[in-house]
């Protein structure tokens, strides 16, 4: 996600899309070709969405947990002759932060995969049009998967919302990983 203009406040919202975009490449392969067949490519998105999720939980206070910040930061402690790391709270509270986190993860990536889910014929015909004409502008877009799809009508009403961008990015994502895996597409 790169913005346009310079965020400095982003809403609960903002990161929940942002993780769910991250998600949709390994919800793509998941749909398309079930469980079994999954690959290690989403393996640096599971990083990024481990990380917004666990600030989501310890900095911004956006979980059950409430609203409070519950590391600052892990510190490294020299010990004899290695650094070790302390931790501001306690295991307790470790566990339910990395609970909280599992929970958050598992209810966007769910999230996700019915949204792949619900989308994949739209999600096909956005790969075979990419596959033919390599590139698609945003009238395209719309001349050809939103009149034909109803589904995406709502998505065209909050074009410009906050959201917008962080929705088209998932779209866009979940689309590439899907040529890539089904087409042996490469687009690098």
């Amino acid at each position: 996600f790169t913005p346009d203009d310079e965020q400095t406040l982003v809403s609960r919202a903002q990161l929940k899309a942002r993780i769910m975009g991250a998600l949709g490449g390994r919800a793509a392969e998941d749909v398309v070709f079930g469980e079994g067949e999954i690959t290690t490519g989403a393996g640096g998105d599971f990083q990024q969405v481990a990380s917004m999720a666990r600030q989501m939980v310890t900095r911004f206070g956006m979980s059950n947990l409430g609203p409070i910040a519950l590391e600052s930061g892990n510190q490294e402690v020299f010990v004899g002759r290695d650094l070790m790391t302390r931790s501001e709270v306690s295991d307790s509270i470790s566990k339910q932060i990395d609970e909280s986190v599992r929970i958050m993860v598992k209810e966007c990536y769910k999230e996700t995969y019915d949204i792949v889910s619900k989308n994949r014929e739209a999600m096909d015909k956005i790969v075979d049009l990419l596959i033919e004409k390599e590139t698609l502008d945003g009238d395209e877009f719309v001349r050809t998967v939103v009149w034909e799809f109803p589904s995406y009508e709502k998505a065209l009403e909050c074009h410009n919302s906050k959201e917008y961008q962080a929705g088209w990015n998932l779209a866009k994502d979940t689309t590439i990983r899907h040529m890539q895996v089904v087409e042996g597409f490469s687009t690098e």
